[in-house]
């Protein structure tokens, strides 16, 4: 889960006043929802009885997991240790290892920073939910002072694994499957912001990209999601909850969180898996740790964004590629969030190109995002063109 912080930042952006690059281009107007029952008025036995997932008592899940062995362990976050189990598929209880069904089981660290809260929230929105895209929750324990949930396991580990680490195992993902798992993840969070569901993900980042064992993407860890804002509200009003280098800055500045708000957190793991560089990265030097920041002033035009694709990728892309996505990152990281496209738009243009990887094309890349529902605005031409600083708060 993300880490939480409090920050105050000026109006510092150069595109805000309606400047672009030809990569920009995007002019929207925000759409006031509404929404279901707000989480934060439910009671722990409304949300516990309101799952459709197996409550479990901690002796079956220490069975499955053979006593929460520490070589069970397959990761560890803000809320605990998450360990390896197995259940049988058909009545979900624990079975001998290797065999049924492969769960992770999230184990809340008493002393840890998240606590309760977080853990029915997760229960509140995966207990009711389901789709391709999203992980699913296959029960939950709460039982004296333990507090566990169950997940299916996910064989192929975090997208945040495969785009970062360096080693034998973890080889650079390939340009078409990070493409595609990008697609599944604009799919998850547009079934989240889609009628009558409004749910505000919060925390969407790599780590919380989980890939099956046929690298389907699915959104895992849903422990700062909240109900999207009610009536005729554009925003809710939230403490400012999330991980650096991802939060948008209107919410970072404000606190004030809608849907767009993800928005903006999506084109940042989109320069991820682009470059292949982390939001935040504190070993790069000093002018390059902040993705957003370092990223800018390539995204100006066609040319300098092909200068910041990931090198290991050598020849498995088409340029046009790039540029399709660069642009589709551009317009999502835009400063004003009424000018950032819905998740609808951006899986209709990442859809289109995965369907088109491949096949060289003599259509422009960023003008065709018009025939998705972008708008094409002002640009900004490459000579002459002076890149303003920004503001160190965007990441």
């Amino acid at each position: 889960m993300g880490s939480c912080f409090s920050s105050r930042c000026k109006d510092k952006n150069p595109f805000k006043n309606g400047q672009s690059s030809d990569l920009y281009g995007l002019s929207l107007s925000s759409r006031k929802s509404s929404s279901t029952v707000a989480a934060a008025q439910k009671t722990e036995g409304e949300i516990l009885n309101s799952a459709t997932v197996k409550s479990f008592t901690f002796n079956e899940l220490k069975l499955a997991t053979r006593n929460f062995r520490p070589d069970s362990v397959i990761g560890e976050g803000g809320f605990g240790c998450v360990f390896k189990g197995w259940l049988d598929e058909t009545s979900l209880t624990p079975t001998r290892p290797g065999t049924g069904l492969v769960i992770a089981v999230k184990k809340l660290n008493q002393e840890g920073f998240q606590g309760h809260r977080e853990w029915l929230t997760e229960i509140n929105y995966l207990g009711q939910l389901s789709h391709p895209n999203l992980v699913k929750l296959v029960g939950y324990c709460l039982e004296d002072e333990h507090h566990l949930l169950v997940y299916e396991f996910m064989q192929k580990g975090s997208l945040e694994n495969h785009l970062f680490r360096r080693g034998t195992y973890f080889k650079p993902l390939p340009w078409f499957l990070r493409v595609k798992v990008a697609l599944d993840a604009a799919k998850g969070l547009a079934f989240l912001h889609s009628d009558p569901v409004k749910v505000i993900y919060r925390d969407i980042k790599a780590s919380n990209i989980l890939l099956d064992a046929d690298y389907n993407g699915r959104l895992s860890d849903f422990g700062l999601a909240r109900d999207g804002p009610e009536g005729d509200l554009s925003y809710v009003s939230t403490r400012i909850m999330g991980t650096y280098g991802y939060a948008a800055p209107e919410y970072m500045s404000t606190g004030h969180l809608n849907a767009r708000s993800d928005v903006y957190s999506f084109g940042v793991v989109l320069l991820e898996i682009l470059t292949g560089r982390q939001a935040l990265d504190h070993n790069m030097p000093a002018k390059e740790e902040k993705l957003v920041e370092w990223a800018r002033p390539f995204l100006t035009s066609k040319r300098k964004v092909l200068l910041i694709v990931d090198n290991r990728l050598e020849t498995q892309y088409l340029p046009e590629e790039a540029v399709r996505l660069a642009s589709i990152a551009v317009q999502c990281l835009s400063f004003e969030p009424k000018s950032r496209p819905t998740m609808e738009q951006v899986v209709r243009a990442l859809q289109q190109l995965q369907d088109n990887l491949g096949k060289p094309t003599q259509i422009d890349p960023v003008k065709d995002t018009k025939k998705l529902g972008f708008k094409t605005g002002a640009k900004v031409q490459e000579k002459g063109f002076k890149q303003k600083p920004f503001g160190r708060h965007l990441v």
